[in-house]
């Protein structure tokens, strides 16, 4: 069987569903088709001032990173039933132009300020349409940072409050002195595994949403494959999924519990905090170590190849996860970097929950294929390294001049 071809469908079968830094997604929308229906395309963009020409750059252009990414170091780690299927996709440069200009209205007007799809690329992705569907509420939630770092590599500054208070939290509070809209949810409340810590972490996601108009992106519904933000209309159309109780935050954290009640979250939270076994403030000590003249992990210019990351995936229990992690040892800095990058791809995730209309039992179906998916598992590149280094700092820093009754304590599960 030959490559699927996006010319095989037209551009106006596709509809605009969201995006991110990186990619922008559509879902198919078209007459039956043996390779689209029940799929998004999923496409790189490239900002505005670095557009390229409407022509392809290389005809032997690699499959996207985020298929090689997810079947060599993903796969691994987490279970096949919370991964979603992904495929290549060979593009076109005049189709892409085609489907921009059709598009382009239904994107938020910063982000087309901002960028554009990549009309130079040769391939894309096809990937399984998990918020699309007549009759399916589709709810994504990006859970962030699931668990407290360890102490022992902190400094005395920073210990107590990065132990008392977790990541996220400490963020909310930094950038709501900017001027976001600010959250009460705690993402130690959404993996702690007990019904009302769960319950309230919703309720938390729920309220952000409404206050926020839906622009916080930690949470975002779906029905039938259209956003949606709060409105009577779409109350309305939330209510036939979540019947049982007349208030509609109630019965929307009803639906969700049997769902959170799933491994998923906790493959997520284990990951991540087994990934960053020494904190951004470790991982800076460590790389000291090795490079003592460097200005810290800004000068970080080693991207790991793609034998190195399976490689890494294929020694993560057997080299990775028997290390003293309370020790720093400058013989193993490329497996830390590679495991803190592998880390911060599970702290920016998003799980996608399907929910269905109800059935006779009024109960929703968790056993569905693709009822509980994890996505944006993207690649992390070793240039973050230094800007979040800088950021864990200055959060911190503004954190530390809050009186502690202004922050709420965050409880880890153990």
């Amino acid at each position: 069987m030959g490559p699927v071809l996006v010319t095989e469908s037209q551009p106006q079968e596709w509809t605009y569903v969201s995006e991110g830094g990186a990619t922008i997604v559509f879902s198919y929308t078209g007459p039956s088709h043996p390779n689209f229906t029940g799929k998004v395309l999923r496409l790189r963009k490239i900002p505005v001032s670095k557009a390229a020409p409407m022509t392809h750059t290389d005809d032997d252009e690699p499959d996207d990173p985020m298929i090689a990414f997810q079947r060599i170091v993903i796969a691994p780690l987490v279970p096949s039933e919370y991964l979603p299927d992904l495929d290549v996709v060979l593009l076109d440069a005049s189709w892409l132009g085609a489907l921009e200009n059709l598009r382009n209205v239904d994107r938020p007007a910063e982000r087309r300020e901002k960028d554009q799809i990549d009309k130079g690329r040769r391939k894309g992705i096809l990937a399984t349409d998990l918020v699309g569907g007549k009759g399916t509420l589709a709810v994504e939630i990006k859970p962030k940072w699931g668990f407290m770092p360890n102490p022992i590599h902190l400094s005395q500054e920073t210990a107590p409050l990065k132990t008392t208070t977790c990541r996220f939290c400490m963020h909310t509070l930094f950038k709501s002195e900017g001027g976001d809209v600010s959250t009460q949810y705690c993402p130690l409340d959404l993996y702690s595994r007990d019904e009302g810590r769960m319950r309230r972490a919703v309720h938390d996601l729920w309220s952000g949403w409404v206050q926020s108009d839906g622009e916080l992106n930690n949470l975002r519904l779906f029905v039938s494959g259209k956003m949606i933000k709060p409105s009577e209309q779409s109350f309305t159309a939330l209510k036939e999924f979540l019947p049982g109780n007349p208030v509609l935050e109630e019965a929307f954290s009803a639906a969700l519990l049997p769902f959170l009640r799933r491994p998923a979250l906790a493959v997520i939270s284990n990951l991540q905090s087994a990934l960053d076994a020494l904190d951004i403030e470790g991982l800076a000590k460590l790389y000291a170590m090795v490079h003592p003249d460097a200005d810290g992990l800004n000068c970080v210019d080693w991207d790991p190849s793609f034998e190195e990351w399976q490689e890494f995936a294929t020694s993560y229990d057997s080299v990775y996860c028997t290390l003293d992690h309370s020790k720093l040892f400058p013989e193993h800095i490329k497996t830390y970097l590679m495991a803190y990058l592998l880390s911060a791809s599970f702290k920016d995730c998003s799980v996608i929950f399907r929910i269905r209309r109800p059935d006779a039992s009024g109960q929703p179906s968790v056993d569905a294929p693709h009822a509980i998916t994890v996505i944006d598992l993207d690649m992390k590149r070793v240039d973050r390294l230094g800007k979040w280094a800088d950021l864990d700092r200055r959060i911190v820093e503004h954190c530390q001049t809050i009186d502690a009754i202004q922050r709420k304590p965050c409880v880890e599960r153990h």
